[in-house]
């Protein structure tokens, strides 16, 4: 047999799963390293330059409060709106049919690709002083929670559309035979099965107005005390060239939003555990 026959008969390489393994996870920890830990770790260290006597005093003085309240308040109202609206959509999109589907579908994904100072202008000139239907409420907190409804418009509804398509609608037919009214199957069928789903979206949702800046900049007016949120706030840090005061204040927004998502994965987590062993028992 020549050496040419013996090359081409030669068995590829194969790496071991557990090489594999650890090569794959070395490149996922080395781009999450590059992409997120450091640039945190660097903001957290920028944050402290002034000692922790002065990231207390910039995150506790009367501004920065007023930012951080408007700024938590707010998105905790865009959350709650974003659940019920957000599943009241999904379930429209999923289980009934009718003209225009495909274009209400593109309007809901329309925030994740326009800009959102392009949205702040949208929202401006819908609701100026120059508004086409009379409805002036720039630079008043209605005007942010205008805003920030409409760049989170897409979390809840695209994380509960996955789950209703996937859901057995036997169980739903099956309980209808019985005699259950729409509202006991919703209760106790459908939502259980969709609220870890809408609870990924609404933490998505809060952690996205958190820290939305774009819309906020034009139309809420960012009147100290009153329409300020804690990312203009920052912004204004950074412009006054206050860059410890500015990381600081942006730390509280990347600690309370990751402990947000944490929570809530929390109870998505144990409410997931707790329906598998309802279905195994």
């Amino acid at each position: 047999m020549s050496s040419i026959e013996t090359l081409g008969r030669a068995r590829p390489v194969r790496i071991p799963r557990e090489t594999a393994t650890a090569l794959s996870l070395g490149f996922v920890v080395a781009f999450l390293s590059v992409v997120v830990a450091l640039p945190m770790a660097a903001l957290i260290w920028e944050s402290t330059k002034e000692g922790s006597a002065g990231f207390w005093e910039v995150v506790t003085s009367p501004q920065s409060l007023a930012a951080l309240k408007l700024s938590f308040g707010v998105s905790l109202v865009i959350a709650v709106i974003n659940g019920i609206t957000g599943t009241l959509i999904a379930w429209v999109l999923v289980r009934d049919e009718f003209r225009g589907k495909r274009v209400v579908n593109a309007i809901i994904d329309l925030p994740f690709a326009l800009p959102t100072i392009v949205a702040g202008l949208v929202l401006l000139a819908l609701y100026g002083p120059s508004s086409p239907i009379g409805v002036d409420v720039a630079f008043s907190r209605t005007a942010i929670v205008l805003a920030l409804l409409f760049v989170t418009l897409p979390f809840v509804v695209r994380t509960v559309q996955p789950v209703l398509h996937e859901l057995d609608r036997e169980m739903e037919q099956a309980a209808r035979s019985l005699g259950a009214s729409e509202a006991t199957i919703f209760r106790r069928i459908v939502l259980p099965n969709i609220l870890p789903g809408i609870l990924s979206g609404v933490a998505l949702a809060f952690a996205r107005a958190v820290g939305e800046i774009g819309s906020l900049v034009i139309i809420s007016g960012s009147l100290p005390y009153k329409t300020e949120v804690a990312s203009v706030y920052i912004l204004s840090r950074v412009e006054s060239g206050d860059r410890a005061g500015a990381a600081a204040i942006a730390v509280v927004l990347l600690v309370s939003s990751f402990l947000v998502i944490l929570g809530i994965g929390v109870v998505r987590r144990l409410t997931t555990r707790h329906d598998v062993a309802q279905a195994r028992a």
